[in-house]
Formats: structure tokens, sequence, C-alpha cells
């Protein structure tokens, strides 16, 4: 497919200020796509370069606005999602992951737009017990981001499997790269020596890369025998838990802490500091799933990505890991 020919798509990304948004927005204009970037706000554009793109504002709750976002859009990238924060209710993480879902794509429908690429996530299995898994792997989540992700993900399959609609389901592995805030906690934390290694360390993590990512959903968008079809994408390999501790630190130049803290404390302590502050609508500085970080072994096959999209990651784990040291020390932010 021709830059020339991309460059009369019109793109639209939800969610494109948001860590995944920009940088998949980054991605189809760096090759020729029209785009529109979707957002709640005009004024907090968080990492997303407003240049070159049309800026939207509409809420994917909002079926109204959704309307007016999607008229004249090819294809709808479907990454805004309401992530992992207490103070919500429950009921909020079904209203935006599963019915926001579900607007996106009767909105897309109405619209004669041509394809969705939903973003879902490997949470929908939460725990491999016998890695690595592929896309057969039951669903199996354990708290409501994680349910509420997969109950979306099935309005997703049943329109694209029943050929209402093209596009394709992307679940990403661990997302990180330059401007990420949620593993910015862990670096920062072996940087200054504060955060010891929780548990024993012998539980797999599978990442991937943000912009190797943002290609997966272009490649998705582009590649035919991708329609109806579900991509776990991944890097190369899994890492243990423990080794991606000790690169860190060595990246820094420093020691790991010598001590380890048993798993089992910080469960308890993190499930009664949020009852403390969930009734306020405090976010809690910890949570229970800060501690299944450390229990859960999450490794994945990707060859299904890699046959169909012709996806690889472009950089090994440890390249990956020295870039996103570098650039938290340069951005200042440890």
């Amino acid at each position: 497919m021709s830059n020339q020919s991309l460059g009369n798509k019109v793109a639209l990304v939800t969610g494109a200020a948001g860590f995944v948004g920009s940088h998949l927005v980054a991605e189809l204009k760096a090759e020729g796509y029209t785009v529109r970037a979707m957002v709640r706000d005009r004024g907090r554009l968080g990492m997303l370069d407003p240049a070159g793109i049309d800026l939207v504002v509409a809420d994917i709750t909002d079926r109204d606005a959704l309307s007016r976002a999607f008229e004249g859009a090819d294809l709808v990238f479907h990454i805004a999602a309401l992530y992992r924060e207490v103070r919500f209710p429950d009921s909020e993480y079904f209203r935006v992951n599963t019915e926001g879902t579900r607007n996106v794509f009767d909105i897309a429908q109405a619209c004669s737009v041509k394809q969705v690429l939903h973003c879902s996530t490997i949470g929908v299995h939460s725990h491999i017990a016998h890695p690595p898994a592929d896309e057969s792997e039951p669903y199996a989540p354990t708290d409501v981001y994680q349910i509420s992700k997969m109950e979306g993900e099935k309005i997703a399959f049943e329109r694209l499997r029943s050929g209402a609609i093209g596009g394709a389901v992307i679940r990403p592995a661990m997302i990180w790269g330059p401007g990420d805030t949620r593993f910015l906690k862990l670096f920062r934390g072996i940087a200054r020596r504060r955060l010891p290694l929780i548990g024993s360390g012998r539980v797999w993590t599978h990442w991937i890369y943000v912009k190797d990512l943002a290609r997966a959903f272009r490649l998705a968008a582009e590649i035919p025998a991708a329609n109806g079809e579900l991509f776990i994408i991944a890097g190369n390999q899994p890492v243990l838990l423990c080794d991606v501790f000790t690169e860190i630190a060595r990246c820094y130049g420093v020691r790991l802490l010598p001590v380890r803290i048993p798993v089992l404390p910080l469960q308890i302590a993190g499930r009664i500091v949020e009852l403390i502050c969930k009734p306020f609508g405090v976010e809690p500085p910890l949570h229970r799933r800060r501690a299944d970080f450390f229990i859960k072994s999450r490794a994945f096959d990707c060859q299904k990505a890699a046959r169909v999209l012709g996806f690889k990651a472009a950089s090994s784990f440890l390249e990956e890991l020295r870039s996103i040291a570098e650039w938290y020390r340069k951005a200042g932010w440890l």
C-alpha cells in the first residue's frame, strides 16, 4: 500500500492523548495517513504532537459526540480505556471499557467506517499457569478492569466475526517505552535503591515496546489476512522479573537492595489501604494489583502475529530496557 493511497485514508485514534494513542498517532502520521486524534480534553494532550493532525474532542461514552468524530473516517483505532484506578466504582469500568466499546462499534457501523482495530489486553488471561500462552488461552480475568476489558473484547469479536465491520483485535503484552509513567515507578524505585524485590522474582514478564505496538496496530489494519483475527503482540522473549530488576540496576550503576519482601504482607496492606481510600474517591498509594505484578507469570507465543502480520519486535529486551532507562535519565524523571 503506497503512502499516496494512505494519505487519502482518514484514521481516527480514540484515546490519542494517552501513552499508546500518542505513539500510534505518530506512527500513522509518519506512514502517510490522514490522522484524526480523538481526545477528551483539548487542554490535556500529554505527549501527543498536534502538528499535522486533526484534533477532535469526544468521549467514547457520548454517542452523539462519537458520531461527529467518526464522520468521514475510513478506519478507527480504538485505544481509549479506563485503566486500574481504585477511586472509580466498578460500574465506571463497564461504562467505559465495555459499553464504550459497544458505542465505538455501533457508531463506526452507522458512519460506514470500514475497519475498527480494537485494543484489548493480556490482562484478560491474568496469570499464565503453563507458559507460553497463545491466542487460544482461555479467559481468566481476576479484577474489574480485566473483566470489563474482556467483555469489551467479546463485543468487538461479535461484530468482527459477524462480518458487520472489518478490523482486528490486538492484545498487547506489558507496554513500556519512552514517556511511560506506569513503569516509571519501577525504574525510579530501583535507581534510588528504594524498591526491593518482592517475592521470589521467578515469575515471567513479557513486554512490548510502545513503538513496536503502534506498528503492529498499523500492520493489522493494512494486511487483509488480519481481518476478523486476534493477535497477541509481545516482544521477542519473556524475561524473569528478577532479571528485570537486575538489568535496571545495572543501567543506573546501583546494587539491588539485599532484602526481599514476602508478597502476602503487601497483599494484605494493599487491601486495607484500598478499603480506606475508596469511599473517599482517593487513589490509594498501595494496591493489591501491585502485589499481583510480583506473583503472576505472563509469557506468550506470538507466532500468529509473525506469520500473519510479519510482526517482530525491532529490538531485544535489553535494548528496549536500556533505551527507556536512558530516556528517563535525560528527561529528569528519576
